[in-house]
């Protein structure tokens, strides 16, 4: 390996210590409806996500409560001894992509058939910290005020 694919990888590998990120993969709910409890929590704090998502009515918001979960705990190991209450984590982004189809045929009248399509997504949830954003931004205010 050369020393500059050396270089990048390592730089990628302390970033990766950095990120706290759960995925969940070939959930059977249409993207449509993954997507609309994906937007409630987007950029909102852990702590009040969990509690939307807790008394969400919609069926998808129970599988994102358990990946948000899941979020938090790949979070705490890689912290192990911090609270996050003190550290202020929140959602920093939250993709749903369209996963697999399954197609069905439906019959119908007069010897035809109707496709269905059972829809399924990927949801990919990222964890932030915004005492480190904060301390990013000062470091770059100090650099350009030089």
């Amino acid at each position: 390996m050369g020393s500059r694919k050396h270089n990048s990888a390592e730089i990628r590998k302390e970033a990766r210590k950095t990120q706290y990120i759960a995925r969940l993969r070939n959930v059977p709910t249409s993207p449509r409806k993954m997507r609309l409890v994906a937007d409630m929590i987007r950029g909102i704090d852990v702590e009040l996500a969990l509690g939307m998502l807790q008394h969400s009515p919609k069926e998808a918001s129970g599988r994102v409560y358990k990946l948000l979960r899941s979020a938090i705990a790949n979070w705490e190991v890689k912290n192990e001894g911090e609270r996050i209450e003190d550290n202020q984590l929140f959602v920093k982004e939250i993709m749903v992509d369209s996963g697999r189809m399954l197609k069905r045929i439906q019959p119908a009248p007069q010897g035809r058939a109707h496709r269905i399509r059972k829809r399924s997504n990927h949801v990919t949830l990222t964890l932030g910290n915004r005492l480190v954003k904060e301390a990013v931004e000062e470091v770059n205010e100090t650099a350009k005020s030089e």
